[in-house]
């Protein structure tokens, strides 16, 4: 730290303001439907991703390294929806504008973290589904649940060392240009542009950060099903085919859905409106936590069979009180 500070100059006084303005979403014609819609997401993801959690750890067919990634993910988009829906509405919906300047850093922080998370939690599931398609006999001994915990640990300890350095980054700049910033949250390139001072380390942390955080872990997870289906083309018959593509569906429909909005909104960012674009990034953000759960809900084959079961025995439960009761 000493060798940043005296890199950045000894003499430098850091000029923090009080407080930031979170103006993203003022001035939108009919935005108060928008934040009805935000809640009623908001209701689902917790719903959702409690009762994922709750069914891999009520049944002892789940506990195998997969749905450690899976339970993680649900633990991902549970935080994350947390984190940013409840904030949001009450800055916006509450008219709260104004946010500290030590909480809006904490808010960058568990924002990106998840953010992060969510694209290194679909790369430990790709390569589950690698490992699991293109070695069936060594699978269960390449994929342990020690292993899957060290890959998810690591991916935890990875995405909260890049955004704290972010976050430090930030630290240093003196926001002397506005203290109004242009999103929905705690925007890190809205913020590091408020900087009157050499904000260039901030500007290469933007550059890098969304290559190591999303777009390398995208180009693993299409790498790693380009090696599956070639795989698939030269072993398996068309009922295998047909079998490892239903047990990829559902992590595919993940992939699709975090990172296509992301690939459009970036894209055309520059030809969309910048009420547009706020709307756009909003939903890449609320949107994955939702769908998740349901998506595992309705394409995993073993999530439905265990909530039958546990169904089933809780039926079963209520029918054997009832007797006791009636003797």
């Amino acid at each position: 730290m000493e060798l940043f500070n005296s890199a950045l100059g000894r003499n430098i006084t850091f000029v923090r303001p009080a407080y930031f303005i979170i103006g993203g979403f003022a001035g939108i014609p009919h935005i108060n439907y928008y934040y009805i819609f935000l809640f009623f997401v908001y209701i689902v993801s917790v719903l959702a991703n409690t009762a994922v959690m709750a069914v891999i750890l009520l049944d002892q067919n789940l506990r195998t390294p997969k749905y450690v990634a899976v339970f993680n993910l649900a633990c991902v988009d549970l935080f994350g929806s947390t984190v940013l829906v409840p904030k949001v509405l009450d800055i916006f919906l509450f008219n709260h504008p104004n946010i500290s300047y030590n909480d809006c850093m904490t808010f960058l922080f568990f924002c990106y973290t998840c953010l992060s998370m969510q694209a290194l939690n679909l790369v430990v599931l790709s390569y589950d589904r690698l490992a699991a398609i293109t070695f069936p006999l060594h699978y269960h001994m390449k994929v342990t649940h020690r292993f899957m915990f060290s890959l998810v640990a690591f991916a935890w300890v990875l995405s909260i060392f890049v955004n704290l350095i972010t976050v430090c980054l930030l630290t240093r700049l003196s926001i002397c240009k506005s203290v109004i910033i242009n999103s929905y949250f705690c925007d890190h390139g809205q913020i590091y542009r408020l900087a009157c001072n050499d904000n260039m380390p901030s500007y290469l942390v933007a550059c890098i950060v969304p290559v190591l955080m999303l777009w390398l872990p995208l180009t693993f997870v299409l790498l790693s099903y380009s090696y599956i289906g070639y795989t698939l083309t030269k072993v398996a018959s068309v009922k295998e085919k047909v079998k490892a593509f239903k047990t990829c569906s559902a992590h595919l429909s993940l992939v699709a859905i975090y990172f296509i909005p992301l690939l459009i909104t970036f894209t055309l960012m520059a030809n969309i409106h910048p009420n547009a674009r706020i709307i756009n990034l909003s939903l890449t953000f609320i949107f994955p936590p939702m769908l998740n759960p349901i998506i595992y809900f309705l394409q995993t084959q073993e999530i439905k069979e265990s909530v039958k079961r546990l169904l089933k025995i809780r039926g079963q439960s209520k029918i054997a009180k009832k007797k006791i009761t009636l003797v």
